[in-house]
C-alpha cells in the first residue's frame, strides 16, 4: 500500500520542481501553471469522501487496483501533452483525472491497512504509514530536479514503473475485499466537488477578475454556500458520503482545524519555494531541488519525534511545538529571502519544516484513532478532504498575492527608470504571467525604452519576484500561528486502539 499511494504523495511536490520547463517550453501562464499544480489537489479533495466511500461498498482492493490505474494513465496523458494551444487544458484535464485516481486510491489503501492490522497495532501501523507516506513528498523535489535534467515529461512517466510494482504487490499480498452494506450518495459527491470547485476558482482567478470583481466573489462565496448546504444534506442521509456526527469530539475537531491551517503552507511551500529558487536566485531544477532538501530534513527529523510524543503524550504537545516551530520558521524564512543566498536560508527552512513534521502525522493518526471503528471511513474522508482542500485554497490564494505583489513592484521599478506608468503596468504583468525561472541571466531582447528598462532592471527585478514571495511566506507563517492558538484547544489524552472513544461509543449506543 505504501507503494501505491507514493506516486500520489511524490506528484504533490515533483511538478513544482518542473514548473519553469514546462511553462517555457508549453508557453503557458503563471496562473496556468498554479491551475496545473491546483487541479491535482482540488480533484483530490473533491473526490477523496467518494473514493472512501465507493472501498466500503465495494471493496478496498478492487478500489486500489482501479485508482493504480486511472493515475498512471492520466501520468502517461500528462507526459504526452502535445505543444500548442490546446496544452495548457489539456494538462489541467489530465492532472484533474490523476487527483481522481489518487482520490480513489489513498483511501482504500487506507482501509487495507486498518483491516490487515489488528486492533492493538492499529495505531502504531497507521503513525508508520501515515509518517512514511508523508515523507515520501520529499523524493518529489529530488527525483523531479534529476528527471527534469532529461526532460520534464519524465516527471510523470516514473509513475508508471512504481505502479506496476504497486500491482504486483497488491496482486501477492492476496489482500480480502470486505464489502459493507450501504448506497453511494451521490448528490453529496456532486455537492461537495462543486463546493470546493466554485470557492477555489474565486481565489484562483481573483488576480485576473480583481478583488473587486462581482465574479470573484461570486464564485467564493457561491462555492461556500455549496459547501455549507452540503454539510445540512449530509445530515439527513441515512448513508452519508461523509457522517459529520464524528465532529462531537473535540479532539478530533481540533486535530482537523489544525491540519487545514497547517496545509495551507505544507504543499504550497514546494511550487513557491520552488520557482523562487530558479526565477530569484538562479538556481537550476537541481540546485531547487536541493534547496528543498534543507526544509525535509527538519520535516523527516520532527516526524520521528512527533511519533514518539504521539504515542507517550498524546497529540497535543506535537501540535503545539510544531505549530510554534512552523510559524517561527516561516517567518524567519521569510525575512531572509530579499537576501537572494540560498546558503543563509537552509536553518529556517529546516525550522519551518521541523514544524510541519510535528503536525502532520499526530493529528492524521489522533483523528483516525478517535474513530477507529466503524466510523474510520468517515474520519479519513473528513482529514484528507480538508488537507487537500486547504492545499488548494493556499496555492490560490498565495498565488494571487505573489502575481498581484510582483506586479506592482515590477511596475515601480520600470516607471523609477523612465517607462509611462501605462506601459509599465503592462510589461509588469507579461513578466508576472511568463516567469519561467530557468536561471537565464541572458537580458531580453528587443528595442524601445520598456526593453532597455529591462535590460537594465534584470538584478531588480529577481529582487522585486524575491519581496513578492517574502509576503507569501509571512501568510505561510500566519496560517501556523492560527493554527497554534487553535492547537491550544485541543483536550490531548492518549488514545489506545483498544479503548473505545466517544465517537464510537455514540456509533454502538445508535
Amino acid at each position: 500500500m505504501l507503494f501505491a499511494v507514493a506516486m500520489t504523495f511524490i506528484d504533490q511536490t515533483i511538478v513544482a520542481i518542473a514548473a519553469p520547463d514546462i511553462v517555457r517550453e508549453l508557453g503557458l501562464s503563471t496562473s496556468g501553471m498554479q491551475w496545473v499544480v491546483n487541479a491535482y489537489l482540488l480533484s483530490l479533495a473533491a473526490f477523496f469522501a467518494l473514493g472512501g466511500r465507493l472501498a466500503d461498498l465495494l471493496g478496498p482492493r478492487r478500489i486500489v487496483v482501479v485508482g493504480t490505474l486511472v493515475f498512471v494513465i492520466a501520468s502517461v496523458l500528462c507526459g504526452c501533452v502535445p505543444k500548442g494551444d490546446f496544452a495548457q487544458t489539456w494538462l489541467i484535464v489530465f492532472r484533474a483525472v490523476q487527483g481522481l485516481g489518487a482520490a480513489f486510491l489513498f483511501p482504500a489503501a487506507l482501509a487495507v491497512v486498518v483491516a490487515v492490522f489488528p486492533v492493538e497495532r492499529r495505531g502504531r501501523a497507521l503513525a508508520l504509514f501515515f509518517g512514511l507516506s508523508g515523507a515520501l513528498t520529499a523524493v518529489g523535489p529530488l527525483l523531479g530536479g534529476w528527471l527534469t535534467g532529461w526532460t520534464w515529461r519524465a516527471v510523470f512517466w516514473v509513475n508508471v514503473p512504481v505502479a506496476i510494482i504497486a500491482l504486483v504487490l497488491t496482486a501477492l499480498a492476496h489482500i480480502p475485499d470486505r464489502r459493507r452494506s450501504g448506497t453511494l450518495d451521490t448528490r453529496g459527491a456532486v455537492l461537495i466537488a462543486l463546493g470546493m470547485g466554485l470557492s477555489v476558482l474565486g481565489f484562483q482567478q481573483a488576480y485576473a477578475w480583481g478583488w473587486d470583481s462581482v465574479f470573484t466573489w461570486l464564485c467564493v462565496v457561491g462555492g461556500l454556500a455549496v459547501l455549507y448546504a452540503f454539510t445540512r444534506y449530509e445530515r439527513t442521509v441515512r448513508h452519508p458520503l461523509i457522517d459529520l456526527r464524528v465532529f462531537r469530539d473535540r479532539a478530533f475537531t481540533m486535530d482537523v482545524v489544525v491540519l487545514f491551517f497547517a496545509m495551507l503552507a505544507f504543499v504550497p511551500v514546494f511550487f513557491f519555494a520552488s520557482v523562487y529558487a530558479q526565477v530569484s536566485l538562479s538556481a537550476s531544477p537541481d540546485q531547487a531541488a536541493l534547496f528543498l532538501l534543507y526544509f525535509f530534513v527538519g520535516f523527516a527529523i520532527a516526524s520521528q519525534w512527533g511519533g514518539r510524543i504521539l504515542d507517550s503524550r498524546g497529540a497535543r504537545p506535537a501540535l503545539r511545538i510544531g505549530t510554534a516551530l512552523g510559524a517561527v520558521g516561516f517567518a524567519l524564512w521569510a525575512a531572509k529571502m530579499t537576501d537572494l543566498s540560498m546558503h543563509d536560508q537552509w536553518p529556517y527552512a529546516a525550522l519551518a519544516g521541523a514544524g510541519i513534521g510535528f503536525i502532520l502525522a499526530p493529528a492524521s493518526t489522533d483523528a483516525v484513532n478517535r474513530a477507529i471503528g466503524a466510523s474510520y471511513g468517515e474520519v479519513t474522508g473528513i482529514t484528507q478532504t480538508v488537507r487537500n482542500y486547504a492545499a488548494s485554497v493556499g496555492l490560490a490564494v498565495y498565488g494571487a498575492v505573489l502575481t498581484h505583489v510582483n506586479t506592482d513592484k515590477v511596475t515601480d521599478t520600470l516607471t523609477g527608470r523612465g517607462v509611462p506608468p501605462g506601459q509599465a503596468r503592462g510589461v509588469a504583468r507579461d513578466i508576472t504571467e511568463s516567469v519561467t525561472g530557468n536561471g537565464d541571466t541572458a537580458p531580453p531582447t528587443g528595442t524601445g525604452p520598456a526593453a532597455d528598462a529591462m535590460r537594465d532592471a534584470m538584478a531588480a527585478v529577481r529582487l522585486d519576484f524575491a519581496e513578492a514571495n517574502r509576503w507569501v511566506f509571512y501568510g505561510m507563517a500566519v496560517a501556523l500561528a492560527i493554527a497554534f492558538l487553535c492547537a491550544r484547544f485541543h483536550p490531548g489524552g492518549r488514545v489506545d486502539g483498544r479503548e473505545p472513544t466517544e465517537a464510537a461509543m455514540a456509533r454502538a449506543s445508535r
